[in-house]
């Protein structure tokens, strides 16, 4: 990413403090700390809590399906690629490291913040089933994801969503394909509160437009413990679109911010 590109992204992120949701008035405003900016150069894959790499070992041909290369993370998926689930694959990485021993933690009560750009390849399309490229999740096997981003066919048609799975609840939608093969920037905020005291806002934009800008409080964001993000490739087998195929996903300019 050039560096005009990371400017203006990082103004957007600065622009935008104050717009946070479901937040109660204070004496003083609040505003985003910067927490965590890693670079794919640098850090590599040092710069995730967790990797989930080829977890079942299915295609030992096609390691490291996940690794940095330039400024940029990619994960590599392969049509034999399976998880331990055989229905289905998965790439992913987990977590805001903050060095070898330490990494962000989304608590109860916080506000929290992350920007990157993505780069949605043509051939990584949307299917009748599953394909998530982002998730917050509790920390552990088994939970439900508690906020996804996917790559989803309504009506034949590829869309790309935010959804809060545990009550069903769509934040927006909007059409795939203007974005594939280019970079889109994201802009994903998150108040981690149960029942009805979190709040989410999702924000895309391409070549400096806003694509989707959509937000909702009341909603809950906290199962249990803590808040994970997670990135990369996920995705069941069962599409009947006849859209899967081998591909690969580009994250890059990642950054993570907490609003005190």
């Amino acid at each position: 990413m050039s560096t005009t590109r990371r400017a203006l992204l990082g103004a957007a992120v600065a622009g935008a403090a104050g717009a946070t949701l479901g937040l109660p008035a204070t004496a003083h405003a609040a505003s985003w700390q910067q927490k965590w900016a890693p670079s794919a150069t640098g850090d590599g894959l040092g710069a995730f809590e967790t990797v989930e790499d080829d977890r079942a070992d299915s295609h030992p041909a096609g390691h490291p399906h996940i690794f940095a290369t330039g400024d940029n993370w990619r994960f590599n998926m392969h049509m034999v690629d399976r998880d331990t689930s055989t229905d289905r694959q998965r790439q992913e990485v987990t977590g805001l490291r903050t060095s070898s021993s330490s990494y962000l933690k989304w608590n109860e009560g916080q506000t929290w913040r992350v920007t990157y750009s993505m780069y949605i390849p043509s051939s990584l399309k949307a299917t009748t089933t599953f394909t998530h490229i982002m998730q917050m999740k509790q920390p552990g096997a088994g939970s439900s994801p508690i906020v996804t981003q996917s790559l989803r066919r309504v009506s034949g048609k590829q869309t790309i969503e935010l959804t809060l799975p545990v009550s069903g609840t769509l934040i927006g939608r909007t059409d795939l394909d203007p974005l594939h093969d280019r970079w889109t920037d994201v802009d994903f905020q998150i108040k981690v509160g149960n029942g009805t005291a979190g709040s989410v806002r999702w924000i895309l934009k391409s070549g400096g437009t806003t694509v989707i800008d959509k937000s909702k409080t009341g909603v809950d964001t906290f199962l249990a413990d803590r808040v994970r993000p997670k990135w990369g490739i996920y995705r069941s087998l069962g599409d009947t679109s006849g859209s899967l195929q081998d591909t690969y996903l580009l994250l890059t300019n990642l950054r993570g911010y907490q609003l005190v």
